[in-house]
């Protein structure tokens, strides 16, 4: 039983590695909770290399082969000279890192149990800060109420733009539910430049909607218009507020983040 794991546990390892990406990149889209959408190519290449490499490990290592023959390890003479070819000249077994099998666990829930995308608690966790922009008239927006807008478009808008573009036009937005300790609660979005450990949160707070507010982490799209507050460019205009004349809510949408632009 030890040899056989000795013998096939690298490849082991490379299989369940390149499945657990494969089954995220390939067969699903789990992936997007990590990664921007660009990136999965390289994924599904990554965990096709891995199988590959994991299935020739295999064969390179069958019995017989790789230097290790069957009853080897068994032979009574070796048994008290393990210390002596340990240090001495290079032995014909290979003895790997134990370490290595620390990859087994993320690798086991990536495939059998994929985290959740970030969520409330990561946004709450970040204080708000934001890109340095200066204030300015900003492009014009197409026609039509309502008008589907992302959190950071909304907030760019609603902060710096001196133009007032989202004066009297009816936006909608979709994001997950935050809330604060006073009953204050925001669509919140969490956007990535590459993967899900750069994410910055975008949110946008939301008032006089007619229903109670959905519990945290709740996907919802929110219709309404814009509420102006504080002079453009200051802390007090962040985050941005909307005046709400709706909200239903949804399914978390497959891709849960949104892309830096």
């Amino acid at each position: 039983m030890v040899a056989a794991v000795r013998r096939y546990g690298p490849a082991a390892l490379l299989l369940l590695t390149g499945a657990a990406i494969l089954r995220i990149s390939l067969f699903s889209e789990l992936y997007l909770r990590y990664v921007q959408p660009a990136l999965r190519p390289y994924l599904v290449v990554s965990g096709c290399v891995l199988v590959g490499l994991g299935v020739l490990a295999a064969a390179v290592r069958g019995p017989g082969r790789g230097g290790e023959r069957e009853g080897e390890q068994e032979r009574p003479e070796d048994a008290g000279h393990g210390h002596v070819e340990e240090h001495g000249q290079s032995h014909s077994h290979t003895h790997n890192p134990r370490i290595a099998w620390l990859l087994t666990l993320p690798a086991l829930a990536l495939l059998l149990f994929p985290p959740p995308a970030l969520g409330s608690y990561s946004a709450e966790r970040e204080a708000a800060q934001r890109a340095a922009q200066g204030i300015g008239d900003f492009p014009a927006l197409p026609a039509g109420n309502p008008l589907e807008l992302t959190l950071a478009e909304f907030g760019s808008r609603a902060v710096y733009d001196s133009g007032r573009s989202l004066a009297g036009r009816t936006v909608r937005l979709t994001g997950f539910v935050t809330r604060d300790a006073d009953g204050t609660w925001y669509v919140t979005r969490l956007l990535v430049a590459c993967c899900a450990a750069d994410a910055t949160t975008s949110k946008v707070e939301i008032r006089n909607a007619d229903a109670d507010a959905p519990p945290a982490d709740a996907w919802v799209t929110v219709t309404g218009t814009w509420h102006p507050e504080g002079e453009l460019g200051t802390d007090e205009a962040w985050p941005p507020v909307l005046d709400a004349t709706g909200v239903r809510r949804i399914a978390q949408p497959a891709n849960p983040y949104e892309a830096l632009r």
